[in-house]
Formats: structure tokens, sequence, C-alpha cells
């Protein structure tokens, strides 16, 4: 019988970024862009967003990661992810739940989501959370710094 890990759920503070980022490197096809997933871009979230935002951690290590933040009248999760050997044991649930329950604190009604369409395990996480797929909109980009180049992890 495997043992499921013993794991701490947390606030995501300033002084995780280096273990974060780390954990965003090391899953393929994850997305990065070079200014809003830099320190300093991370940071400038994490103030906006003091209480939202959360990690997994796991003997020390940051194993899961959400930010998530909001303008005050819809919510978002962005950069949802568990390290793939600590997937399967309700973390991102437990981190989703997280989210949503300081959200609540704070007042907001909605909150949403991105999920690349070739992204199988994260629609199907997605799907048995309850989450409903829209089919009534089309989300567009508009590219306001051109230095915010968004690599994906091979």
């Amino acid at each position: 019988m495997e043992m499921k890990p013993q794991i701490e759920i947390c606030c995501m503070q300033e002084t995780d970024y280096d273990q974060v980022k780390e954990l965003w490197m090391s899953i393929k096809g994850f997305s990065i862009r070079s200014v809003d997933d830099s320190r300093e871009g991370v940071v400038k979230f994490l103030r906006r967003n003091p209480t939202t935002s959360v990690i997994a951690r796991a003997n020390g290590k940051v194993v899961g990661s959400i930010l998530c933040g909001h303008d005050g009248r819809r919510a978002g999760l962005y950069h949802v992810c568990v390290r793939e050997e600590y997937r399967k044991h309700g973390i991102g649930k437990r981190m989703v739940e997280f989210c949503l329950q300081a959200l609540k604190e704070e007042g907001l009604s909605k909150v949403s989501l991105v999920a690349f369409t070739n992204n199988d395990l994260g629609n199907a996480f997605w799907t048995s959370m309850g989450w409903t797929k829209r089919e009534d909109l089309n989300q567009y980009d508009y590219t306001l710094n051109e230095d915010n180049i968004c690599t994906v992890n091979e």
C-alpha cells in the first residue's frame, strides 16, 4: 500500500519564488513568460494578491503551486501545477480549494482559468473538479510588451 506524502498547503510568499520557478521549469509543456513569470512579475502579482496564491510543500520542497488573483470582480487561476511524482494524491484539489476559499473570503463570486486544449491531464482534472468548459466565448490576447516572450518547456 502506497503512503500519501505529508503535504503542507500554505500561501505563496515572495521568498518561495526560486522553488516555484524550479517547479515550473521541471514540467514538460509548461509555458513561461519572460516578464510576467520573472521574479519581479511574480512579486508584483503576489503583492497585489497577498492571500490567494498557494504552494504545496513536501519535506520543505515546493511540489505544487497556483498563482491566484483577482481584480475585485473576477478571479483567475494561473500556472496550476503539481510535480509529476506527487500527482494523484489530492494535492491539486487541496490547492484549488485553498484558492477558492481565499477568494470567497475576499467576496469574489466568479473564477476562471485557461487550460490548453491539448492538456488532456489538466482538462480531465478540471472536469473532475466540477468546472464548466465554456463553449460560448472566444479568448483573445493582445500583446502590450513585446519583450514578454513565451517559452514552453521541452
